[in-house]
């Protein structure tokens, strides 16, 4: 996937002066190659040439590489745990509304990646710190979800056993990189719902959650 650049972004403001890229430019393109190749392959003269920019416009923004690489974890968390954490946090009617509010992240792929998720896994298999920072991670949006649950009347026990499941079953999704239509998915999401809350699910929220999800699927 070509990165988008902040210049070629019209949302963006424009660049001005002699500007050609900017840092989150420079994290954008890191963060791709990240995701297709490993963190062994984000090197300063590779994303130069592939920004068509010279090195001198990387040490504007960063003291160096290890700078970079702490970037794409921050990037990471805010766009991952940031994003999960919130949407257990958001309100809702019914535990229905509150577990699809969680599903919500993983049907659009704007609000969870599930590709840097894994990205960022296998390089904490190669070092320390950044296994840290992954037990961090799921410890937060397990916290979250288990919050989640207890906010709708189930105990502490119960709600950490549902949340773990819940969180589990859908990072074993992404791993194990399942290949169906979301039509399929959205057929066994009631069951699914049912298994997860131990309560039939409410049909409201289980229609506006299926809205949501077909809406955010590609033309």
């Amino acid at each position: 996937m070509a990165t988008v650049l902040h210049r070629d972004d019209p949302a963006k403001e424009p660049l001005v002066g002699h500007v050609k890229v900017t840092r989150e430019d420079w994290v954008n393109a890191a963060r791709e190659v990240l995701i297709q190749h490993g963190v062994g392959e984000v090197k300063v003269l590779a994303l130069s040439v592939e920004l068509g920019v010279s090195r001198s416009s990387f040490y504007w923004y960063f003291k160096g590489r290890e700078a970079l690489l702490e970037a794409l974890l921050q990037d990471w968390e805010v766009r991952n745990t940031r994003t999960i954490v919130e949407h257990c946090q958001m309100a809702a009617a019914n535990i229905t509304e509150a577990t699809c509010n969680f599903f919500r992240c993983f049907v659009d792929p704007t609000l969870f990646d599930s590709g840097l998720d894994f990205a960022v896994r296998e390089w904490a298999r190669r070092e320390a710190p950044v296994r840290a920072r992954i037990d961090a991670a799921d410890a937060a949006r397990i916290r979250a979800v288990t919050d989640m649950y207890r906010r709708f009347g189930y105990e502490e026990v119960e709600a950490d056993a549902r949340a773990r499941i819940l969180y589990f079953m859908q990072l074993g999704y992404h791993a194990l990189d399942v290949k169906e239509t979301m039509e399929t998915r959205l057929g066994r999401v009631e069951a699914y719902l049912n298994g997860f809350n131990g309560c039939e699910a409410d049909p409201e929220s289980l229609a506006a959650f299926k809205a949501f999800a077909r809406a955010r699927q590609p033309e």
